[in-house]
């Protein structure tokens, strides 16, 4: 009975320490793993306009970037030029074409003006602009310019001619806004948010994205939010805009 007694204590023995070993083997496992993903970089703001150099923009389909653009106050501003050769446009866009991100910028628009920020833009000698092919986000000044009067999928922060935003959250003309774009397209979603708000979201190249532009003025336009990569372009809409604190985070 004794040596019964004995033999059990030490198979308990022996399986507490082998139990007690396992456990600290996990823990150190999970201990590695988390000083893995603490070495690993953490997804950065990349500054696409710090305030002082239009570096990393040029205008669609030419070189560099005209004097109707101009840097104030740390800002881009547009200074829509009173004489225009027929057809032409100025129209920003980045050096460098992004897939999924989350951009985020400040916008300042005139009175009764109108601009806007596409993504997915393809240069092309094959599309003439950038809204070609790149949806827009609508930047408006929502009590005077005409646009605003044909539907709240025209008014600002709207996915241009498709979605609305859920509400009007823009500051006065001639104050700040705040925008933050995001594009996923390995979620197929996208959004807008404005002045800390989420005002729009979006499919990303799916079949409701497809069944969505075909309700739209786009239905027809051959490679218009067909690209998945593309570049991000600030729209020469007629009107004095500025915008600033520019950047993008790639998911």
């Amino acid at each position: 009975m004794k040596n019964l007694i004995l033999t059990l204590c030490i198979a308990t023995t022996l399986f507490a320490c082998k139990d007690k070993t396992e456990k600290s083997q996990k823990e150190m496992t999970a201990e590695r793993v988390e000083e893995t993903k603490a070495d690993e970089p953490p997804k950065e703001w990349t500054v696409l306009f710090d305030g002082t150099s239009f570096d990393g923009w040029k205008e669609y389909q030419a070189e560099g970037v005209s004097d109707v653009w101009k840097i104030e106050d740390g800002a881009m501003v547009y200074y829509p030029p009173k004489e225009r050769p027929e057809g032409k446009l100025y129209d920003l866009v980045t050096e460098k074409e992004y897939t999924n991100f989350i951009l985020s910028l400040d916008w300042k628009i005139s009175e009764a003006g109108n601009s806007g920020v596409m993504y997915g833009v393809q240069e092309d000698e094959k599309f003439e602009k950038p809204y070609n092919t790149g949806p827009e986000i609508q930047i408006l000044d929502n009590e005077k310019h005409p646009d605003a009067k044909a539907g709240t999928t025209h008014q600002s922060g709207a996915l241009y001619d498709m979605v609305a935003p859920k509400k009007d959250v823009t500051n006065p003309v001639g104050e700040w806004n705040t925008m933050v774009i995001t594009v996923n397209n390995d979620e197929k979603t996208g959004s807008v948010e404005l002045n800390g708000q989420e005002v729009v979201t979006f499919p990303v190249g799916n079949e409701i994205w497809n069944a969505m532009v075909s309700k739209s003025k786009f239905a027809d336009w051959d490679g218009f939010g067909k690209f998945i990569k593309g570049k991000i372009a600030l729209q020469d809409h007629g009107n004095m805009v500025s915008f600033r604190d520019i950047k993008i985070k790639e998911l």
